[in-house]
């Protein structure tokens, strides 16, 4: 994908710029063309209370559009949408605002945030997303007091699974998506998770090449290795991003916390010596869950973890056999908590003050919001556009 530097220096090469980035998107032929003004209206003048959260590309918006044009219409009426705006900061975020449409207006899947359109004005960049009410995995597992429920983190981990499965072996030309995280999981009213962002997507390997050789970019607790140490990057750089959001989900720990007691600031480093204890892997398991998990699905989920993991990027599986691991796991029923074998070994461990979380602080009291640190973007993390503002609540354990 050829990726072009916009520049608005003279007429003539405005007008060219607008010409090859015309032609750079005639793969977005589906996607609404929207003005400046209809954008602007339709998140009534980009107001303080319709902005839904900020990354590294930019802030987002809540708007509302015709539901089959461009007009904006009256709030509560029509499509409602996320506008994402594009920070003026330079070629990078015009190159990434250019993937995005390159890919998202070629690749439609119900587990990909669908894009419908975007706005090419002067030096205005902006995407228009359909909304996702219950806004990011990340909010759900770090910044509730309430904890998500087993069945539905087993959903949401299946769903993103089978996003990034098309990706790989189902698109017509296979994606790497390299950003895979908790805050670029979106969920809609249903808790179906979706992926967004692809600002750092790439196409995979074609032929005989083995690899992708680019610069070392994502955020730092959910980059592969290897791809850190060679920038090679592979399908299977994804997958380890896939287990260490796993392990997040399993854990209810953040992939980096400086929170934490020394030893246990990386999660994946933390977790990997107990990975392999059959008989003890539910000290793994979020400790808010209290129980409310399934002894089978749990023991699956921690090996899945550990295989995608994996030091050896060859011994990863294919995210096509992640999904067929994954299927069974949310509709499990064997709760521990009415396991005689987990109150038992529980009510020892507590007696022995042999808790994995002794001397951390509970999730999501008295640390506030933890950024992580991009590789090499200088604007730092590309954080969820929803993390700021959303309605609903986790739903409470009995709510399955």
């Amino acid at each position: 994908m050829a990726l072009i530097v916009s520049s608005t220096t003279s007429n003539a090469e405005s007008t060219s710029s607008s010409s090859k980035l015309e032609d750079e998107l005639k793969v977005a032929s589906r996607l609404r063309k929207f003005t400046f003004i209809d954008l602007k209206l339709a998140t009534r003048n980009f107001r303080p209370e319709s902005l839904l959260g900020e990354g590294g590309f930019g802030c987002v918006f809540k708007g509302w559009i015709e539901e089959n044009g461009t007009a904006p219409v009256k709030p509560g009426t029509g499509l409602t949408v996320a506008v994402k705006t594009l920070n003026h900061d330079g070629f990078q975020g015009h190159k990434e605002w250019l993937a995005e449409v390159s890919f998202l207006g070629d690749l439609i899947h119900p587990h990909l945030v669908k894009l419908i359109g975007y706005c090419f004005e002067d030096d205005q960049r902006m995407l228009v997303y359909e909304y996702m009410p219950r806004g990011s995995l990340e909010n759900h597992l770090f910044r509730r007091s309430l904890p998500l429920p087993w069945s539905i983190r087993m959903k949401i981990a299946l769903g993103a699974a089978k996003g990034l499965a098309f990706l790989h072996e189902e698109a017509e030309r296979p994606v790497i998506y390299r950003d895979f995280k908790t805050s670029n999981i979106l969920l809609d009213a249903e808790y179906n998770a979706k992926l967004s962002d692809f600002g750092l997507a790439k196409d995979g390997p074609e032929g005989d090449k083995t690899h992708v050789s680019t610069r070392v970019m994502g955020t730092y607790g959910y980059a592969a290795p290897e791809y850190v140490m060679t920038g090679h990057l592979t399908s299977k750089s994804d997958v380890y991003s896939f287990g260490v959001v796993l392990l997040e989900m399993l854990t209810g720990r953040r992939s980096m916390d400086k929170h934490r007691p020394n030893g246990e600031h990386n999660l994946v480093e933390w977790a990997r010596p107990h990975l392999g204890e059959r008989r003890r892997f539910y000290k793994l398991i979020d400790p808010r869950l209290e129980g409310h998990f399934s002894m089978k699905g749990a023991q699956k989920a921690i090996q899945l973890a550990a295989q995608c993991l994996s030091r050896d990027s060859k011994a990863r599986p294919l995210m096509s056999e992640v999904v067929e691991i994954l299927k069974p796991l949310p509709n499990l029923k064997d709760m521990a908590s009415s396991s005689y074998y987990f109150q038992t070994t529980t009510m020892q461990s507590s007696r022995v003050g042999s808790s994995p979380n002794t001397g951390s602080k509970p999730i999501g009291t008295g640390n506030g919001p933890q950024r992580q640190r991009s590789l090499s973007i200088p604007n730092g993390t590309h954080a969820s556009p929803y993390h700021l503002q959303f309605p609903q609540p986790s739903p409470k354990p009995s709510g399955e």
